[in-house]
């Protein structure tokens, strides 16, 4: 049956009268597909076909789009055949882009105003140099012909001098500040066009896509290329909910984008696959071992000019330039180092039509929110700082993996810390630091130090210490407390240390001495922790890093 079906439509063509139309496609942006380092962009049309072979026309396309990339479809009510995709390439004396070309104007416009300014600036400069002549002829000796000005003269003359010299300084300073407020508009400026020039140019591409009709009809046609200067990164707003022991998390996507095109009202989608990465592992070369022998250094100098002499033009003028090879080598770090996002693949779908202007500005899209479970807890060093510090142990269990990315962490409404979250799997765990929270009290105070001789014979030297840590919930709710502490670790067969409190049993150190209680405390519950110990060593030791 599918076979006749395609035997006829082949049929109905042959016998479709082959006349040759062209017509230039209205087209829109309908949707967007961003990666980490490119767009799939897809624009689509409604065309009305009238049988025969037709010429549909995608005019003013950005020069920097990948033609290797292209892709059409298409449906409607005509039974048409899609025969082939052309582009063109078409250079004009003007800017194409709408958005560079206003920058362009725009910039026209404030170097004219500052050369206006400066005109300015040397009518001012030329009325200084006048004044400064009148004031030298005005105190020169007379002569013949030029006698000394009587008293009012010379007053009034002075006084204009005066009045002239305070109006060209008041507008030169005017004009200064004029001058560099407008040369801040020209950097800015300047600044937009030379990140957006980039897929500006002053060139375009024209898609040609030519179609055959059996019979008229109409054609929704889509074509979708490859765009680069296109970017997206993940962005949280961590909302941790103390009552009710849970985190809010929103996921954003930053989005930037200058592909010369605006997308007003698209369809977008946020994907983390990295296509830059080709399809398969890369492959190993082999690994050779030799002797090395030195040669000298102009055998070595001959040999390498002989290789320059004999290879390409081009390859010699880019071994000439150490740059390029820096160059070469920083992209291939720049590829491996966006691993960091890790191997997992999303793709986002935007529920709301989207807009993101090709200016290269951050926009924040929102892509979904979940409601994480976690568990708090506070984490205190008493002897360094006398403050606990909350920490919220997170489990992602929602559906969709935790990319990284930069993440604002808010607590119980109250802006607290920015941070960066990691790759976090679905069922995996994380913490988020939250800062300091005087809802805890915390002391520790050395209440004793007893220093000693032992021994009957050799007289060894032994100190007692003893610490008292307080620890105070003042919050309304129960808190578990984390306390951190430590005790010496000899590093010396003739330095003893003897911990005395707590009991082993109770909490024992590491290796690197420190000791860990974990407090579930109530509201206004208050709990002293001792630690008390004693080092000894020899009298003639001189023990170092005691307190």
């Amino acid at each position: 049956m599918k076979k006749s079906r395609i035997v006829s439509l082949l049929g109905a063509l042959l016998i479709a009268p082959l006349v040759l139309t062209a017509a230039s496609v209205d087209s829109q942006i309908s949707a967007v597909t961003v990666y980490t380092d490119r767009a799939v962009v897809t624009r689509t049309a409604t065309v009305g076909l009238s049988g025969g072979i037709a010429e549909l026309v995608f005019a003013n396309l950005p020069q920097t789009l990948n033609e290797q990339s292209l892709q059409v479809s298409g449906m409607g009510t005509a039974t048409a055949l899609i025969l082939d995709v052309h582009t063109k390439q078409t250079y004009v004396d003007f800017t194409p882009n709408s958005r560079v070309q206003e920058l362009e104007d725009q910039l026209r416009g404030l170097n004219k105003q500052a050369r206006g300014i400066d005109d300015q600036r040397s009518v001012l400069q030329a009325q200084s140099t006048m004044l400064d002549r009148m004031e030298t002829a005005l105190f020169a000796p007379p002569t013949k012909d030029v006698p000394r000005p009587d008293l009012n003269q010379f007053t009034g003359s002075l006084t204009y001098l005066t009045e002239q010299r305070s109006r060209v300084t008041t507008e030169r300073a005017t004009l200064d500040e004029s001058r560099e407020e407008v040369q801040n508009k020209i950097n800015t400026v300047q600044q937009q066009l030379n990140e957006l020039r980039g897929s500006g140019g002053r060139s375009y591409k024209t898609v040609t896509v030519r179609v055959s009709a059996a019979q008229a009809g109409n054609l929704q046609i889509a074509l979708s290329y490859t765009m680069p200067g296109a970017t997206w990164s993940p962005n949280y707003d961590a909302r941790v909910l103390s009552s009710d022991r849970a985190v809010d998390l929103g996921y954003f996507g930053m989005v930037r984008q200058n592909t010369g095109e605006d997308w007003k009202n698209v369809a977008l989608t946020l994907s983390t696959a990295r296509p830059s990465f080709g399809g398969a592992a890369p492959e190993l070369s082999a690994w050779n071992l030799d002797v090395y022998v030195p040669q000298p250094m102009g055998q070595v100098r001959m040999e390498a000019q002989a290789k320059m002499m004999n290879a390409p033009a081009a390859l010699r003028m880019q071994s000439g330039a150490e740059s390029d090879m820096t160059m070469e080598m920083k992209d291939a770090n720049m590829a491996a180092a966006t691993i960091e996002a890790g191997a997992t693949s999303a793709s986002f779908k935007i529920e709301i039509a989207s807009s993101i202007p090709s200016d290269n500005s951050p926009q924040k899209i929102f892509i979904t929110s979940t409601q994480l479970s976690a568990q708090s807890e506070y984490n205190t060093t008493p002897k360094s700082l006398t403050t606990a510090f909350l920490t919220s142990r997170v489990h992602n269990n929602s559906e969709f993996p935790l990319l990284a990315g930069a993440m604002n962490v808010f607590l119980d409404g109250t802006f607290v810390a920015t941070s960066r979250l990691r790759t976090v799997m679905p069922g995996e765990r994380f913490e988020l630091a939250l800062g300091a929270d005087e809802g805890i009290s915390v002391k520790h105070q050395r209440v004793n130090k007893f220093t000693e001789e032992t021994g009957v014979f050799s007289k060894d030297h032994r100190i007692t210490y003893e610490y008292l840590i307080t620890i105070q919930n003042n919050k309304r709710t129960s808190v578990r407390v984390i306390i951190s502490d430590q005790v010496p670790i000899s590093r010396n067969e003739k330095i003893a240390v003897a911990l005395l409190s707590p009991a082993e049993k109770e909490v024992k150190p590491d290796e690197a001495g420190i000791l860990k209680w974990t407090l579930d405390l109530k509201p206004a519950e208050q709990r002293e922790l001792k630690v008390k110990f004693t080092v000894e060593y020899p009298s003639d030791v001189n023990a170092s890093g005691l307190e």
